[in-house]
């Protein structure tokens, strides 16, 4: 159970700061800079943080799935 919350602790922080920095990119290629390009970079770390947030989620699911059904197995044997 430990190691659950710990990955699923760390996925969150990762893709928090991600996602924060994602946002501080794209308004700021889009109200200040005139380079269209930072926008672009915004919008991708934004990406990026959703997919490894994601990414994480699944492990995670998977890993106590994997588990839990070794566990039922040993109950009904």
């Amino acid at each position: 159970m430990e190691s659950y919350v710990k990955m699923l602790h760390a996925t969150k922080f990762v893709g928090a700061i991600l996602l924060t920095v994602g946002i501080a990119t794209f308004l700021y290629g889009s109200l200040i800079s005139e380079y269209s390009t930072v926008m672009g970079v915004g919008i991708g770390i934004v990406m990026g943080a959703v997919f490894i947030f994601l990414i994480g989620m699944i492990l995670v699911a998977s890993e106590e799935m994997v588990l839990n059904s070794k566990e039922y197995r040993k109950e009904s044997v």
